[in-house]
Formats: C-alpha cells, structure tokens, sequence
C-alpha cells in the first residue's frame, strides 16, 4: 500500500487521486503505525517549513518517516515534503527539518521583475539520471508554486536544476529516496508519469 502521509499541510486528496489514476492504491492517513508498515510513502506539503515540522512532531510522525526510508522502501517528498527533509529552514524564524540531507532552505532573493512566491510552470533540466524521469525528455515543464528553495550541501543528491532569476535544485535523489519542488500532481501528464515512475519502483 502506498501511504500518503497526513500532517495537515497540503492537497493530499489532489495527490491520491492522482496516483490512483496511475493504477494504484493509496491510503490519506497520520497513523504513525499505518506510515511504518507502508510499502511507499509520499510525503507532500503545502506550506510553512516550522508548521509542517511541528505538526509531523505533534503526530509521531517523525521516526517513522526516517525508518521508513532507512528501510529501503520508495519514499516521494512533494514540495514542502521536499524542504522538510534538510537540515534547517529559515521560513518565520530558524528551525530544524528531518536532516536527512544536509543542507538548508533558504528564501528567493530575486531582481524585483520576478515575483514571490515562484508559480507558473517552469523547467527541469536533469543534472543526473532518475528512474522518476523515464521517458521523459529533459527540460520538460512543471508547475511550481514556492517561495523558498533547498540549498544542499552535498550538490551530488541534486538531480534537477530549475531556472527562475538564479538556478536552483528543483530535484533531488538519493538511493530510495526522491523528492521534487514541483507538483507532480498539478502537473497534467507529465506529472502522472513521474508517480507512474515512482508507482513502478521495486523496493
């Protein structure tokens, strides 16, 4: 079963519908029991970094996200799920993420013709292979919407790139673990077939 993890952050209906349109099951929940036996986890987020660490607190959510994925088993990060698994944020005050990457998310510093928060659709040059990216042409457009970005210490988890004023890591992999600043889920085909891709990873 994938798990959609519930910390109250988010579209979380808008992302099962769309991973049930890929073929698959997924259940909404913030059991942590349910999340620890779950064979994918995707965690998604729409939101404030401190709230969202918080709330993944509040619930008991915390270890078993991190034994889940120390286990092996395909963990997706939507957005805020992304952020929240560095080291800090700096959204209304410093706080410490997951810190399962090193790292921090840092907020658009931009020329005053751009706008914050980023939202539009914009592209994703890939920086290294991704199985999320399988039949997927490089530099393909996604819908984004963020005013902060993950700045990563170790600049070889990053497997996106996205230009808006500065290039930023749009994109990350390591191992089991994927995680995207886009909206896969707002993201019309080619956002079902980056969660078809993750759907189809073996554990």
């Amino acid at each position: 079963m994938i798990v959609i993890v519930d910390y109250g952050m988010g579209n979380l209906r808008s992302v099962q519908k769309a991973v049930e349109r890929c073929g698959a099951e997924a259940m909404i929940t913030d059991d942590p029991e349910v999340v620890a036996r779950a064979t994918k986890v995707i965690l998604p987020g729409v939101g404030a970094f401190g709230d969202a660490m918080t709330e993944l607190e509040r619930r008991s959510l915390v270890k078993p996200i991190l034994k889940t994925i120390e286990s092996g088993k395909p963990f997706l990060g939507i957005c805020l799920g992304l952020q929240v698994l560095f080291e800090t944020g700096y959204e209304n005050g410093q706080r410490k993420g997951l810190g399962l990457f090193r790292g921090e998310v840092v907020r658009f510093e931009l020329p005053k013709e751009l706008t914050v928060p980023h939202i539009g659709w914009n592209q994703v040059r890939l920086e290294c292979p991704n199985p999320l990216f399988r039949g997927i042409a490089d530099e393909a457009y996604f819908f984004f919407v963020h005013s902060y970005y993950v700045v990563p210490r170790d600049t070889e988890i990053i497997s996106g790139t996205t230009e808006y004023g500065i290039r930023f890591c749009s994109m990350v992999r390591q191992d089991n673990v994927f995680a995207v600043q886009f909206h896969p889920e707002k993201s019309q085909a080619l956002g079902l077939k980056v969660l078809k891709n993750f759907v189809a990873l073996v554990d």
